[in-house]
């Protein structure tokens, strides 16, 4: 029996198959009829396309069937296609043959429901073509990354998910019981990141991440994706060259190699293009005064909120990056600042409507200097001390950052909302499905 050979519609829509005979299967995105004719608009992982059937060119069965099949219904099909600019795409493809696998129930998702119903039925509401072209946005952002630093020589590395301790605030950890024992959701590589990074040198992971936030905002979720690196023998200023550059592949690869899917998001790839470096750098104080000047009092070791943050984007199309924080509001492993010890080597990657994409510090060495800093923080340092083992036996000068995967694809894609970033969102109200 000879195989069949099935035409992705892609391949329809840029002219590669115009009357010529194709077979083609995928799913009812629309469908209407009239009399001895139905038009049912067919989707598959690369795009939509009208199929044209009418009855004299079918078997009575086939035409009832097709007239029956409801939206996302599973189909094969066998036609021609021929080129008409009135439907979607300018391509559509007239039906010989019509087979359904599988005959759909009647629908749940009509126009104009709520975010919340839209929420409760993710499982299919994913068909979409507007978190379908997000899906794909986001595979080509996964994928830049993991080629950016494969490129520049670093090792992928995957720590543990179950964690003993914390290292960005107890407040925020999901606890689980272990056997009759308890550990944690991994808030982050951090620390195995630093025990790592002494043996590969070079060291990146992009994995999930946990944090028991209880904001409720447009940008935070609770299990999030993070774009992580970790290199040996390098110091702040090393790294931020990386994290503008990382930013910076991931928009020109995806302006390259998803124009359709932006086009159905309604995002103009020539914003992406100009996000090159070098990034604007301003430090926390200078943040401080330029947001008095605004209007703005923040009080000194204070972060900075949404507010802040889009006051100091509202200029730009690129990120911009913050140096230098107040130590008082850092994490416990950031380096004090060797000149003004009141601040850490550390930055963040802020982007105009979104914030905070990616932070990052040089790690503190002195292990008294981080036995200090977890006992401010209420924890005990006799839990880290195979932590602090990395310090003892031959520790150098260090440095990383993480990069929240949602928050750059909800930058790149301007989404409202990062819950629209990730297939199954997890928010402080929702868990399921």
């Amino acid at each position: 029996m000879e195989k069949i050979i099935w035409t992705k519609i892609n391949e329809i829509l840029i002219g590669k198959k115009t009357n010529k005979t194709i077979n083609l299967r995928g799913w009812i995105y629309r469908t209407r009829s009239s009399g001895n004719i139905v038009f049912s608009i067919i989707r598959d992982s690369s795009g939509i396309i009208q199929a044209t059937i009418i009855k004299e060119n079918l078997t009575d069965n086939e035409f009832e069937n097709a007239k029956k099949a409801l939206i996302e219904s599973s189909i094969e099909i066998k036609g021609e296609v021929k080129e008409d600019k009135r439907a979607p795409g300018g391509y559509e493809i007239h039906v010989t043959n019509f087979n359904v696998i599988n005959f759909a129930e009647p629908f749940p998702i009509v126009k104009d429901q709520s975010p919340e119903f839209l929420l409760d039925q993710r499982h299919l509401w994913i068909r979409s073509q507007h978190l379908t072209s997000i899906l794909k946005v986001r595979s080509t952002i996964v994928g830049a990354i993991h080629n950016f630093f494969r490129k520049r020589g670093y090792y992928e590395f995957d720590a543990p998910i179950l964690q003993p301790n914390q290292c960005e605030g107890g407040s925020t950890l999901f606890e689980v019981k272990y056997y009759k024992n308890k550990t944690f959701l991994s808030q982050s590589w951090q620390l195995y990141a630093e025990a790592m990074v002494m043996t590969l040198g070079k060291i990146y992971t992009i994995a999930p991440n946990f944090r028991a936030e209880k904001s409720r905002t447009t940008r935070h979720i609770t299990e999030f994706w993070d774009a992580e690196m970790e290199v040996a023998w390098a110091g702040m200023d090393d790294i931020l060259e990386h994290a503008e550059n990382v930013v910076s592949y991931a928009c020109q690869n995806v302006a390259d190699k998803n124009v359709d899917d932006f086009e159905i998001l309604g995002v103009d790839i020539n914003d992406l293009k100009v996000v090159k470096p070098p990034f604007p750098r301003i430090t926390y104080a200078d943040v401080l005064e330029k947001l008095k000047m605004a209007g703005i009092e923040i009080e000194w070791g204070k972060d900075l909120r949404t507010l802040e943050e889009r006051e100091l984007t509202k200029d730009t199309k690129i990120p911009i990056i913050v140096t230098h924080y107040p130590r008082i509001s850092q994490a416990f492993y950031k380096a004090r600042d060797p000149i003004k010890s009141e601040t850490v080597l550390a930055f963040d990657v802020i982007a105009p409507n979104v914030g905070e994409l990616i932070g990052g510090s040089e790690r503190e060495e002195n292990i008294e200097i981080l036995k200090e800093n977890l006992r401010q923080l209420g924890e005990d340092p006799e839990k880290y001390e195979w932590y602090f083992d990395t310090r003892r036996y031959g520790s150098v000068r260090h440095s990383g950052f993480g990069m929240g995967m949602e928050r750059l694809i909800q930058y790149i894609c301007k989404l409202d909302h990062i819950r629209d970033a990730i297939p199954f969102p997890r928010t402080p109200a929702r868990y399921s499905p």
